[in-house]
């Protein structure tokens, strides 16, 4: 069974940044996609950003240019480094685990971490 851990979450104004880092219980990265998705309060969870397992990124349209996923394979960690934060960025982050491919739906992870709040304030 795999665990993630999400950390690094927190109150921030409008045009700030936040790291977010997910810690996996052991090894996920290969052949695995890591994953972030968000969800704010009344709303559906969506996609923010992937890790393939070869190590390419993919992005939602709202934060691409703004949001940076990256890993660290040794510490079996993931981070998604959010710059010039806005206040429809927040939500709850959780990070997830899937199978080969990249895909934008939560259906295709199987493995989720808590969550950890992110507050942008205007």
């Amino acid at each position: 069974q795999v665990q993630l851990v999400e950390s690094g979450g927190g109150l921030v104004q409008a045009g700030g940044s936040l790291s977010v880092s997910c810690a996996a219980s052991r090894g996920t990265f290969s052949p695995s996609v890591m994953a972030w998705f968000r969800q704010a309060p009344g709303a559906e969870r969506e996609f923010v950003a992937a890790l393939s397992w070869s190590g390419s990124p993919t992005y939602s349209d709202s934060v691409k240019g703004r949001f940076t996923i990256s890993r660290d394979s040794r510490k079996n960690t993931v981070y998604l480094q959010m710059n010039s934060l806005k206040p429809e960025d927040t939500a709850v982050y959780y990070c997830a685990s899937g199978p080969l491919l990249v895909a934008t739906t939560p259906a295709h992870y199987q493995y989720w971490g808590q969550g950890t709040q992110v507050t942008v304030t205007s």
